[in-house]
């Protein structure tokens, strides 16, 4: 497993300006998508415990296939704009357990939405060369207007010094707040908005990234044990 305890800010901040040179974005815009995976994270506070969740659901049904779940110790600080230094080593020990991989990986966190372009789901695509998505409940970077006010409007997120396009805010509901999307790994910005769009249910946080919420909180809290399921059918509860 990838061990970042010991990594500095000042190691962290050269490890993301080497991945960014790893990038690649619409090689997979053209791949048929069957499967889409939900990650997340949850932990106790003032605990170095992470507790992990991938799930899989088909795709665009949206139905539960299975899910991994795992926990790892944490001695790597919450510090905005490093969040994959602290969370990609437990989903990747998940991710292990996973024996069918999905098409891609949706995380709740920036992808290219980011000073250096290397928010968690970046981070996570280049070490597994998997498509990513980004999905965040707020934006740290970039300039952008609200989007209207009604269900699947968008407005484009830029980087304010070079204007360049990085992400999008999203409406999933009507007059709720938006949800910010960017492509972590794989994908150009408008595969990774359309892909998105389709992922969207009753609730304000697309369905990939609700499950996983769902799931791994029920984790931390014991009702579930570290591992990986195989389901038939959506449980009740999610």
């Amino acid at each position: 497993m990838i061990d970042y305890n010991k990594t500095t800010i000042a190691e962290a901040i050269l490890i993301q300006e080497e991945f960014r040179k790893q990038l690649k974005f619409e090689v997979a815009d053209n791949a048929s998508i069957q499967t889409i995976a939900g990650a997340d994270i949850s932990f106790n506070k003032n605990s170095n415990t992470l507790y992990a969740a991938i799930v899989i659901l088909s795709y665009p049904q949206m139905a539960l296939k299975s899910y991994a779940l795992a926990t790892a110790e944490t001695e790597f600080p919450y510090v905005s704009g490093f969040l994959g230094f602290r969370e990609v080593p437990v989903l990747l020990k998940a991710w292990e357990l996973i024996l069918e991989k999905p098409d891609l990986v949706v995380l709740d966190g920036q992808g290219i939405l980011h000073p250096r372009r290397m928010g968690i789901a970046s981070h996570f695509g280049v070490l597994t060369q998997i498509p990513t998505i980004g999905c965040a409940k707020s934006s740290l970077y970039g300039l952008s207007k609200e989007p209207d006010v009604a269900k699947y409007s968008t407005s484009s997120i830029t980087e304010k010094q070079t204007h360049t396009h990085i992400g999008y805010a999203l409406r999933t509901k009507d007059q709720t707040k938006p949800v910010y999307i960017s492509p972590g790994y794989g994908f150009s910005l408008p595969k990774s908005l359309a892909i998105m769009k389709k992922c969207i249910g009753k609730y304000r946080i697309p369905e990939p990234t609700r499950v996983a919420h769902e799931i791994v909180n029920e984790f931390r809290l014991g009702k579930l044990k570290a591992g990986l399921t195989i389901i038939d059918q959506i449980p009740e509860l999610f």
